[in-house]
């Protein structure tokens, strides 16, 4: 056979080799387990990355100023002309401004995240999150505006005064019992839309995953007998939509036990709650009045949620347990003690209660077509639509992802 030439290539072809296999092996092959994936270490993760970006987000012109005529119809003389016809037709401010599509998103630092009472500086980060979440999912622009005066007359003067240059307000990580009633003054003072988050956004999803449960374990949604611990903002929120929802047997828990109407140290918005929650006036702590429910869900801390609560339930029980970053109860835990559907907001377990599911979807649709206010029948709506996105809802999907294909469009399209 001639050598080839360097520029050639040589195709070899190589046998197979043929191994014998023994008729009897004395000794079992040893198997060699991969190593488990480490786990990241999020938090050195998001220090490093914060640094690095000096903010998430950032404003970008839409018009270029690199000749005479773009300076002069992106700014003066031209942009006169503009605020001239603005100050005769102001109803026009969303065909001329930033106005038709930007959201505040505000907070005074008193309830971040599960951190507590941090302040307006420590919030700024969580703030700046929310605007990248609405522009990514939602490409709305969104602004974060940390507030540095924590009463209820303070943050609706302070949220009253910047309104004009905005399509929404997001309200966030303001705690209760302020953050009532700084919401529905502003809803009365404002004209366009506005919407605390930590509420409405987490009562949306919690319907959308608990119509999928309802499927899961084969019974109507209002039948459910639901217990939920945790009387804060998102408790709250959470009940009186669940009930719009048409589920009558609900009781909401504090720290001193169910919440019921004639509980003598009731006062404020829990003694409004105890007038449409609780129909049977059951009392007692947690584990007293779960005993026989179907649905136990959890918007209060670490550890509120033990086994023994969801051993006394219903049979094919439903926990949410949604504190973050640590849940009530480990959904290992909840499904050893009998439950079988398990949600928690955490995107390392199944069924992750999100709020980015709602929220993003939500401002668009009312950007989109002038809606001045988010009402109960449009948060219906909303977790209807979520719902609806699970085909085949599953014990451990009974939640579209965040990152699901056309969800915030789908959102979206019900809030007019």
């Amino acid at each position: 056979m001639p050598t080839p030439k360097k520029s050639q290539k040589v195709n070899k072809t190589v046998s197979p080799k043929v191994v014998s296999k023994p008729k009897k092996s004395p000794v079992a092959p040893v198997v060699k387990k991969s190593a488990p994936a480490k786990k990241k270490d999020y938090a050195a993760l998001a220090l490093t990355l914060h640094k690095k970006f000096k903010g998430k987000i950032e404003v970008v012109s839409k018009g270029r100023l690199t000749t005479r005529d773009e300076w002069s119809t992106m700014y003066t003389p031209g942009v006169g002309a503009v605020s001239s016809h603005l100050a005769r037709k102001p109803g026009e401010a969303r065909d001329y401004t930033i106005k038709h599509n930007t959201v505040a998103v505000i907070s005074d630092g008193s309830a971040v995240l599960g951190l507590g009472n941090l302040g307006p500086v420590p919030a700024l980060p969580v703030m700046e999150g929310k605007c990248a979440i609405f522009k990514e999912m939602a490409n709305v622009d969104a602004f974060p505006l940390v507030l540095d005066v924590h009463d209820v007359d303070g943050i609706v003067a302070a949220v009253r005064a910047i309104a004009p240059t905005f399509g929404g307000i997001n309200l966030e990580d303001i705690a209760a019992p302020q953050c009532f009633a700084i919401e529905e003054r502003l809803k009365k003072e404002l004209a366009i839309p506005v919407m605390h988050d930590d509420q409405h956004g987490t009562a949306i999803v919690v319907l959308a995953g608990l119509i999928n449960a309802a499927k899961v374990v084969r019974k109507s949604l209002e039948s459910l007998s639901v217990v939920i611990v945790g009387a804060g903002a998102a408790g709250r929120a959470v009940a009186l939509l669940l009930k719009r929802a048409g589920i009558a047997q609900l009781v909401v828990t504090d720290t001193k036990g169910a919440i019921y109407h004639g509980r003598p140290d009731l006062s404020g918005y829990k003694k409004e709650l105890a007038l449409v929650t609780n129909p049977d006036k059951k009392q007692g702590d947690v584990l007293t009045v779960v005993a026989g429910a179907d649905v136990l869900i959890g918007v209060s801390g670490p550890g509120t949620i033990a086994p023994a609560h969801i051993a006394g339930m219903a049979k094919d029980a439903i926990v949410f347990a949604l504190a973050n970053p640590i849940p009530e109860i480990m959904p290992e835990d909840a499904k050893r003690a009998g439950a079988v559907v398990v949600a928690t907001g955490r995107s390392d377990f199944p069924n992750q209660v999100n709020n980015s599911l709602a929220f993003p979807g939500i401002f668009r649709g009312a950007l989109d077509r002038g809606v001045r206010e988010i009402t109960d029948d449009m948060k219906l709506a909303a977790a209807k639509k979520l719902a609806a996105l699970v085909k085949k809802p599953t014990a451990d999907e009974i939640i579209p992802h965040v990152m699901t294909p056309g969800l915030t469009k789908a959102v979206a399209s019900v809030i007019k």
